[in-house]
């Protein structure tokens, strides 16, 4: 890497004051894992892998991947190594991407007897002269309660900001950008008049958009959101009251699906009642469609973010496999082998950071479907039951009603009339 592409002088300062004000380990090193400087307890310095025979290609493709993920997710990124450690990190960025990064860790961010108890016991199995030697290793790795690392993070974050240029901090928080939006509303606006479409709601660009926060996709649910303000205020032609109304009922649509997908429902609920008093404020179509975007980056926050860092990785992971195969036979144990961790331990995380079981989760998701799917006329109890993953339609029935206060037979009844 060319030293001119980014002030490594000032990198360093800034991963040494990092390293020394919180007591975590601090590498910087570039793109391909080179490393230029590190400070305190890094990776570097950790024998946690020599103790067990492992190199340390694994590392660096974590952290490789963690640098990737930071970018994708705006600028930040708390993730696992391969031992079960946390860390997180910073990328420095150039005019064309990621220049170098700035790692934090490894540190511990559970009890030690619970990490030594599924990590080394469970999922390493070590025993013997390996075990006495990871235990040795683990007594010098810093611990870091959960609550402070999301905060730690962000600040690292701030801190490795200060040296991306401009252009790198705007590539990294273009959807939050008044300018980008706007490109992209009246873009869409355009196109709409020269394809000479009449001006209806699109019903079907509403939908795509309410599949991609059921799906995940936050860079996907940015653009159609956009793109269906431009249509709103291309059908609305620009009333201001009008398209207030129209914004009000899609963040309710979208809402509700964000609380299907796992976010905190009495939160999301508290957002909405907050969204419709400051609605009401705006009296401009530019200050409605920026704060549209803080809005959904909201929704998205609370849909992607858990109470607290820990075990977000995994839980993201796990929903993210929930989202794309609820329709597919799924157990603790599948979903727990794709996550590396043991089906016990995975079972404890889940209810304890999701504030749900893993099958209550599941079967959330399946119900949720089925209700869809329950506006269908055509389709049978039987082939429902099927499609969402239930392959008795009696437990279907049974769960259904548990969740829902009644039969699927009825919900269809009072959605669709007898």
């Amino acid at each position: 890497m060319e030293q001119e592409l980014f002030d490594q002088t000032l990198a360093q300062e800034c991963a040494l004051a990092f390293s020394e004000s919180t007591g975590l380990g601090c590498a910087l090193s570039d793109s391909e894992g080179n490393v230029f400087a590190d400070y305190g307890y890094s990776c570097e310095k950790c024998r946690l892998c020599a103790a067990v025979g492992r190199n340390r290609d694994g590392c660096i493709r974590a952290h490789n991947y963690g640098m990737t993920e930071a970018q994708r997710f705006g600028g930040k990124y708390i993730y696992f190594c391969p031992m079960g450690l946390t860390c997180f990190i910073s990328p420095i960025l150039g005019e064309d991407g990621a220049r170098a990064k700035i790692t934090v860790g490894p540190f511990i961010m559970v009890d030690k007897q619970d990490y030594i108890d599924c990590e080394l016991l469970e999922n390493g199995k070590l025993d013997g002269a390996r075990l006495q030697a990871a235990l040795d290793a683990v007594e010098n790795v810093p611990i870091t309660p959960p609550q402070k690392v999301n905060h730690l993070a962000t600040l690292l974050f701030m801190a490795v900001g200060f040296m991306n240029n401009v252009s790198a901090e705007n590539q990294l928080l273009a959807n939050q950008r008044s300018d980008a939006i706007q490109g992209q509303v009246t873009a869409y606006i355009l196109t709409l008049k020269q394809e000479g479409k009449e001006q209806h709601y699109p019903i079907d660009l509403e939908r795509r958009l309410l599949q991609s926060v059921e799906h995940h996709n936050r860079e996907e649910t940015q653009r159609l959101l956009n793109e269906l303000l431009g249509a709103i205020l291309f059908s609305d032609s620009g009333q201001v009251e009008l398209v207030k109304t129209r914004v009000y009922e899609l963040l309710v649509l979208m809402s509700r699906a964000a609380i299907n997908n796992g976010a905190d429902a009495d939160r999301t609920l508290q957002l909405n009642h907050e969204y419709l008093k400051k609605l009401m404020q705006f009296t401009s179509i530019d200050q409605l469609c920026l704060w549209l975007s803080d809005a959904l980056n909201s929704l998205m926050h609370e849909l992607f973010t858990f109470a607290d860092a820990k075990h977000a990785n995994v839980l993201h992971r796990c929903v993210q496999y929930i989202g794309e195969h609820y329709s597919e036979p799924i157990t603790l144990a599948q979903v727990a082998e794709k996550v590396y961790l043991t089906p016990t331990y995975l079972c404890r995380v889940f209810k304890k950071e999701a504030g749900v079981t893993f099958n209550e989760y599941l079967n959330r998701v399946r119900i949720n479907k089925a209700k869809d799917l329950l506006r269908n006329r055509d389709l049978r109890l039987t082939d429902i039951s099927l499609m969402v993953g239930f392959e008795d339609q009696s437990y279907f029935t049974k769960v259904f009603k548990r969740m829902t206060g009644t039969l699927p037979r009825a919900y269809r009844e009072s959605l669709l009339g007898k």
